[in-house]
């Protein structure tokens, strides 16, 4: 008997030891990490050569089992695994914060790809995640993909950007896996799931690796999203992957003030940052034919620039950017400027009024050559460039920005550009991009719902260059200038909104499209432009936001508040709860709105301005029209 007891006691041991061993190899081969907070929870694992991930939100899985990699067809082994936690603060240029956190916890693996050496990196914040990878001891011209699938529930919504026309969405996964042509998806990407819970796929730091281009989204043959960039030859020692981004959120306006892909970009490499300035422009391209009481008719003149250089001075606004039509054609190293504009006498005329000037360019009338353009602009007394048409290309628009910052020139890049996220960190002279609709031709794309799509969706990406602040909105719907709507009676917003506007959509340089005329008119309502800060936000947030219906927007400058709401065709009223304001403070508050009887389309001027006193926790009930908004300026009484 106690032999067979003792042979059963050894056996037992054994099967211990056997579980304990096979378990030290599974657990060998998954690696977990966990966001500081502990909600956001990343678990990658070794599976037949491949390297997997799963993505948990308090315990909810996001993404389910999805492929990671770097080398095509090359088997992947774990070989070791260190983890590392960061938390620290850091003080952009501009942008909608003062100071950023930026606090994660580190998972790096060590790993062969056949016989190379490569690093995935996981950052996992409280609000997303960043995947890179960096290769080295490869066989010089070996190519690579930098590929990472989403293994999306069924039951989710996808939307997004659509270039100038309004963005896709919804859009069920269940319905695209059905379908042979897929639409253009393009980042950054909003996953709607059915918790009502949030999820945006883009990229940060493409500076780092401009020869991966831009992520493109596609199902694959397992129905699961895929992001994949440009087949890349390695060259060189060492490569390292821009961040491939998770950004997770209960509300979709969280999304638009999320800083993990801030975070993760390379920190400001200009030395000496004081010459670049956010602010806000005045812009002539619409106004051209627009006609005063006094009979003058604005074109591409100079006494058409003096009369902007003069209100902008009037009004502090630091910019006057001109567009298109200055020159008529361009040569190698020249420009032929129009015969009716003295652009010296304008520029020493701004430089006397304390006014900035931004000049347009672009290659449809002649190349004038990337290599002086921009010390020539610099030359003119310029101080940016807004480059047009220049497109999805990812090295030439790094080096632009590069070769701007060299000559002290800001950039704006027009008409579907990269979408650079986090290039304001690194080259913070990249002031803003046009990456939405923003133009007055297409009112197809350019309705109070895609404005609040935009600004929800296409804004995830960074600065956007929309052009808000029409006030003239009856003569622009009548027809009467050279640049409005290519179809009359068709602009449909409400004075209110479009001052609303100016705030809730962030960049570094708010162009104004409108006569200085239209805003003398109305000096009122201009006042909450006027006030406002561009760029140089302390705090902002989201208060309120839906899909289709509205956008709340606040910004905190200093101890000043200010509030933008916009609403869609159908109009509705918001109760915007105040409980940001400092306890124990009185606060002076003006309010820019819409009256009862405004209306987007048959009475879009109408607006009232009012003044009150607010404490923290008051409720303003903000009314609005038809296509309408509602504005508040708040400062300690």
């Amino acid at each position: 008997m106690n032999l067979i007891k003792s042979k059963r006691t050894i056996f037992s041991f054994l099967l211990v030891i056997i579980f304990l061993t096979n378990a030290c190899v599974k657990e060998d081969k998954l690696k977990q990490v966990k966001s500081p907070d502990a909600s956001v929870h990343i678990k990658l694992e070794e599976v037949e050569g491949s390297l997997v991930y799963q993505l948990f939100k308090q315990e909810q899985l996001i993404v389910d089992t999805s492929v990671i990699s770097i080398l095509p067809n090359v088997s992947a082994k774990i070989v070791n695994a260190e983890i590392k936690k960061v938390d620290e603060s850091w003080k952009p240029v501009w942008g909608q914060f003062s100071k950023i956190k930026n606090e994660y916890n580190e998972l790096v693996l060590d790993i062969l790809l056949a016989d190379v050496k490569a690093k995935l990196y996981v950052r996992v914040f409280n609000k997303g995640v960043g995947f890179r990878y960096e290769i080295e001891g490869f066989k010089e011209g070996s190519e690579a993909t930098f590929y990472c699938e989403y293994n999306l529930s069924n039951t989710n919504e996808l939307f997004s950007p659509n270039g100038e026309n309004p963005p896709l969405g919804p859009i069920s996964i269940e319905s695209l896996t059905k379908v042979k042509k897929q639409p253009r998806l393009l980042t950054p990407l909003v996953v709607k799931n059915s918790e009502d819970s949030y999820v945006s796929l883009l990229e940060s730091d493409l500076y780092i690796a401009p020869q991966f281009g831009t992520i493109k989204f596609k199902f694959n043959t397992a129905k699961n999203l895929l992001a994949a960039t440009n087949k890349t030859t390695l060259k060189g020692t060492k490569v390292t992957t821009p961040w491939r981004v998770i950004l997770v959120e209960e509300k979709i306006g969280d999304l638009v003030t999320n800083t993990v892909p801030l975070n993760l970009a390379t920190p400001n490499q200009i030395e000496d940052t004081s010459w670049i300035q956010p602010g806000k422009a005045l812009w002539d391209w619409r106004v051209h034919d627009y006609k005063t009481v006094d009979g003058f008719v604005y074109g591409v003149d100079t006494e058409s620039y003096i009369r902007f250089i003069d209100f902008a001075a009037e009004k502090n606004i630091k910019y006057f950017l001109i567009d298109a039509h200055w020159y008529t054609k361009t040569t190698k190293g020249h420009f032929d400027i129009t015969e009716k504009l003295d652009l010296d006498k304008v520029s020493k005329y701004a430089k006397t009024k304390g006014v900035k000037l931004i000049l347009y360019y672009d290659r449809h009338k002649g190349d004038f050559g990337d290599d002086e353009l921009f010390s020539h602009f610099a030359s003119l007394g310029m101080s940016g460039i807004k480059y047009g048409f220049m497109g999805n290309n990812v090295a030439f628009t790094s080096d632009a920005i590069q070769q701007s910052a060299k000559n002290h020139l800001l950039v704006d890049f027009h008409d579907s550009p990269v979408p650079f996220t986090g290039m304001e960190r690194t080259f913070p002279n990249a002031i803003t991009r046009e990456y939405c609709h923003a133009q007055q031709d297409s009112r197809k794309a350019f309705t109070p719902e895609t404005f609040i799509k935009m600004a929800l969706v296409n804004a995830i990406q960074g600065p956007l260059d929309m052009n808000n602040g029409n006030f003239d909105l009856i003569g622009i719907n009548k027809g009467d200038r050279l640049k409005g709507p290519k179809k009359k009676n068709t602009y449909f917003s409400t004075v209110a909104s479009e001052a609303a506007r100016t705030l809730v959509i962030y960049s570094g340089l708010v162009c104004l499209p409108d006569a200085p005329e239209a805003y003398a008119k109305k000096a009122d309502l201009f006042e909450f432009i006027q006030k406002m800060s561009v760029g140089k936000w302390d705090e902002s947030r989201v208060l309120s936001s839906k899909l289709d219906d509205h956008i709340s927007t606040a910004r905190r400058f200093g101890e000043e508040w200010f509030i933008g709401s916009v609403a869609s065709k159908k109009g509705t009223s918001l109760d915007i709860n105040l409980d940001f304001l400092e306890e124990g403070k009185s606060y002076a508050v003006t309010y820019y709105e819409d009256t009862k009887d405004t209306h987007g389309m048959n009475n879009p001027e109408a607006y009232q301005v009012r003044k009150g006193n607010v404490k923290k926790g008051a409720i303003v009930k903000a009314v609005m029209a038809p296509g309408g908004g509602h504005c508040m300026w708040i400062r300690p009484m």
